[in-house]
């Protein structure tokens, strides 16, 4: 595995390997503190690919004001020893000055799909993920590059990205990866308390029980899940909830309110986030009403 850290590097170990003729390229964007969400979508690409590079970079344009750039939990030699484990061939790790050595005057925008779920509560913070998604395939070049579908609102405008700009890279969806009690895999869960910890088992146990509730015809209409997500989680005095809310996914329109789930066309998510003291966690299901109402 080699570790580099400029553009140049990164070219030039590309160059090398591809000169081997070891077939795709495949990309994992992270930004550290490995965990095994992220070893899974190493995984995935060492399936699929002959080369695969994993970038490591706490992205500053992404963050707002006021939100955790500068306490984001870094271990990188961790993170390097957990990337060579899962085959790596490349690791990049730039500095801010090399992704941005010059004031950012672009930045990729997608209308539509980023005012809603995070978008709506971190003003900005998906043009920063484009942003730098633009710049690291620009870099990379992959033919693949891979994605945790616990962030699904990300995975949704980075497709629509690469579709519209006519990107030669394809996007893949990989599963949100859960701890053994149901708690989502995060970077930032190192921020909670024990109790925090243990309260945050709420979010997956909502979302299960609304799923439940659909299969079983207890819940028929979104605002219906929407009502029995809530007064789960608002079962825990420590969560603050920021959203939950039915869209549609991946084009991630509002569903009708009156509108029977199981009529719904294609997939939805039901998606949340929670803050917890002063840790924001996310986390959804996407599934399709009509299979799921198939299988009762």
């Amino acid at each position: 595995m080699k570790v580099v850290r400029t553009v140049e590097q990164l070219r030039e170990s590309l160059g090398q390997l591809r000169s081997e003729g070891r077939g795709p390229v495949g990309l994992v964007p992270t930004m550290g503190f490995l965990h095994e969400g992220h070893a899974s979508l190493l995984r995935r690409a060492k399936e699929t690919c002959g080369i695969v590079v994993m970038s490591i970079f706490v992205n500053p344009i992404q963050f707002g004001p006021g939100e955790d750039y500068e306490s984001y939990p870094r271990d990188e030699i961790r993170d390097l020893a957990l990337a060579e484990s899962r085959g790596a061939d490349i690791v990049f790790i730039p500095l801010a000055q090399e992704m941005y050595p010059k004031p950012t005057r672009t930045k990729i925008k997608v209308s539509g799909l980023t005012d809603k779920l995070c978008g709506a509560s971190r003003p900005g913070h998906f043009d920063g993920v484009t942003t730098v998604v633009t710049k690291l395939i620009n870099m990379v070049q992959p033919d693949y590059a891979f994605f945790g579908l616990k962030d699904a609102q990300q995975v949704a405008v980075l497709s629509q990205m690469v579709e519209d700009l006519n990107m030669n890279v394809t996007i893949v969806p990989c599963p949100l990866i859960r701890e053994s009690d149901g708690l989502a895999l995060s970077s930032r869960n190192v921020y909670l308390s024990a109790e925090e910890r243990r309260q945050a088992l709420v979010l997956s146990r909502s979302l299960r029980e609304a799923r439940a509730a659909i299969e079983d015809g207890r819940v028929v209409t979104a605002s219906e899940a929407r009502e029995l997500i809530v007064s789960v989680i608002s079962e825990s005095p420590l969560a603050d909830i920021d959203y939950a809310d039915i869209l549609s996914f991946p084009a991630l329109e509002p569903i009708a309110a009156d509108l029977p789930l199981t009529r719904a066309e294609g997939e939805i998510i039901m998606a949340l986030a929670v803050r917890f003291g002063r840790t924001r966690l996310i986390d959804n299901i996407v599934f399709t009403p009509k299979e799921v109402a198939a299988l009762v």
